[in-house]
């Protein structure tokens, strides 16, 4: 069961990965753009996706995945931190981030 710093630890492992508060939330941004959002309590995290893999990560558990509010309708997904797998986190992190880095970025990474 990851924690918000367990979260934090992840996505600033990231290449280029930087924290910054906005709207009152740490968020999370490679190159100005932001991939994950963590609650101000640190008990979930809303993480860039594809509407896809958004509709199949709450099909799949519903106990762990939601919808987020705001960024939801673009994708998006919450992840309850209490809930999901650690490992599973870090690959839907890393998703979120390759999702979001410029290609040039991206290419260099090995992860």
């Amino acid at each position: 069961m990851p924690s918000g710093e367990d979260f934090r630890s992840i996505a600033l492992s990231l290449p280029e990965a930087e924290e910054r508060e906005t709207w009152g939330h740490p968020t999370f941004r490679v190159r100005e753009r932001i991939f994950a959002i963590l609650a101000t309590d640190g008990g979930s995290v809303s993480l860039k996706a594809t509407k896809e893999a958004q509709a199949a990560l709450i099909g799949s558990d519903p106990e762990i995945f939601s919808m987020p509010a705001y960024v939801g309708v673009h994708g998006w997904v919450g992840v309850d931190l209490r809930r999901v797998d650690g490992e599973e986190l870090r690959e839907l992190v890393t998703e979120a981030w390759l999702m979001t880095a410029p290609k040039r970025l991206t290419r260099d990474f090995d992860g």
